[in-house]
């Protein structure tokens, strides 16, 4: 998930940050309650000090954000990240530690309650990057530039930071929190990490909260998930020469009917709805008929029902479009088929604005005396959002850009990046029941 868009107020933290605000679309406020519970800590000696520490330990942060980054993650073989990253978890003094059978990089921090639900503060592993591709981290000034330096090598990073600092202050919390580095939240990975810990993983029916460091930002949360369906469908058919065997049916032909059937499709605007038709490949010659031919596409929405409704046009239209292909030309040498393979399936969902979670992350990111922005995105948190649990994404730096690409950035002036920091600390402790 990537997110350079940058909200905040301008209270007097905010200006002595140094940094430029715009006003969010609609800005959303904590509960009473959830303030006080917020405010009591942030005035602890605990939480001050832990603060202190995130200060101290920035030049570390950055330090480990290159580390992190120059390890290769490629899609679908994290395994050499994760084990280093659990070496880092062994070094904060977490227990229980573990790579899961799904490839997840796990540590706890015992709370003083000992079992009960834990909180669960992730970020993930992989990144979208080819094997082969070169992640060496380059710097200027205070910006980091590589493949992934952001997406999500700062996330490990800010969890590694916050432990370190909960430690440095001695803090103590009546909830275990389960700290990981997930696997497969990108692309095709179809959140296969959070997936496994959530439906089979030893704590699936033991968490009672949910956090994902991911996307930038110093007073956004992100609280709903849009879900997305993809397909690689392949069209398969006879094939025969160009012009030896002109007339028979083509399964490009039916292809580009699917297509051109499936852009006639109208989704609304809000709940906002997407579909895309976006690789596709196949036949062997120019002067063939191919016998071959496949497309992937990527349908998105904010509302299951929506997105259940564009699924069931697409496949509509796909099996039209062959049995119209079937009726216009020869099947003399056989019929065009085809097959719709669903290759990716992230369910869509929402954490309830009233839930705790929600009210005590507001209430710390408001802390500044900024507005705090309620978003809609994909990322980890769909699957926790999905099954009911509460869960939320917050920012892992205050400002990033040009995610999924070759020329990913990261800025890591100290000042907003301790903000970030110190907010999602806050929000930790709330949900983790501090022991003062």
């Amino acid at each position: 998930m990537t997110n350079s868009r940058l909200h905040a107020g301008v209270s007097a933290l905010a200006l002595a940050l140094g940094l430029a605000f715009v006003a969010p679309a609609q800005a959303e406020t904590a509960t009473p309650a959830a303030t006080a519970t917020v405010k009591r800590i942030l005035a602890s000696p605990g939480y001050k000090a832990a603060v202190a520490a995130l200060d101290q330990d920035h030049d570390r942060w950055v330090s480990e954000i290159i580390k992190i980054t120059e390890i290769p993650s490629p899609p679908y073989k994290e395994a050499v990240r994760a084990k280093a990253f659990l070496e880092m978890l062994r070094t904060e003094g977490l227990t229980d530690l573990e790579i899961d059978p799904e490839g997840n990089a796990i540590g706890v921090r015992k709370g003083v309650a000992g079992g009960g639900p834990v909180v669960v503060v992730s970020a993930h592993m992989d990144t979208v990057f080819p094997e082969g591709t070169d992640v060496k981290v380059r710097r200027e000034g205070d910006k980091l530039y590589a493949p992934g330096v952001g997406d999500d090598s700062t996330g490990l990073a800010t969890l590694l930071s916050i432990v370190r600092a909960m430690n440095a202050a001695k803090l103590k919390t009546k909830s275990d929190i389960v700290f990981m580095g997930d696997v497969g939240e990108e692309g095709l990975g179809d959140l296969r990490g959070v997936r496994y810990f959530f439906t089979k993983g030893k704590y699936k029916d033991a968490t009672k909260a949910f956090f994902s460091l991911d996307g930038d930002g110093v007073n956004e949360i992100t609280t709903g998930g849009t879900g997305s369906k993809r397909y690689r469908v392949t069209f398969k058919g006879p094939g025969g020469h160009s012009f030896g065997a002109f007339g028979i049916v083509n399964p490009m032909a039916a292809m580009s009917k699917a297509v051109a059937d499936f852009y006639t499709t109208k989704v609304p605007l809000d709940p906002k709805t997407t579909y895309s038709a976006s690789v596709t490949g196949g036949g062997t010659s120019v002067n063939a008929i191919p016998s071959e031919v496949w497309m992937e596409f990527d349908m998105r929405s904010n509302d299951p029902g929506e997105l259940s409704k564009v699924e069931k046009t697409l496949l509509a239209d796909i099996a039209g479009a062959v049995d119209a292909e079937n009726a216009a030309r020869s099947t003399k040498e056989g019929k065009v088929t085809y097959e719709a393979k669903l290759i990716g399936d992230r369910p869509a969902g929402h954490t309830d604005p009233k839930a705790d979670l929600v009210q005590f992350a507001t209430a710390a990111f408001a802390a500044n005396g900024g507005t705090v922005e309620h978003r809609i995105g994909s990322t980890d948190s769909n699957i926790a959002m999905s099954l009911g649990i509460p869960a939320i994404t917050t920012p892992r730096v205050a400002v990033n850009g040009r995610g999924h690409s070759v020329s990913e950035w990261v800025d890591v002036t100290k000042a907003p990046n301790l903000w970030v920091k110190s907010a999602n600390l806050a929000t930790i402790l709330a949900i983790a029941g501090p022991v003062q």
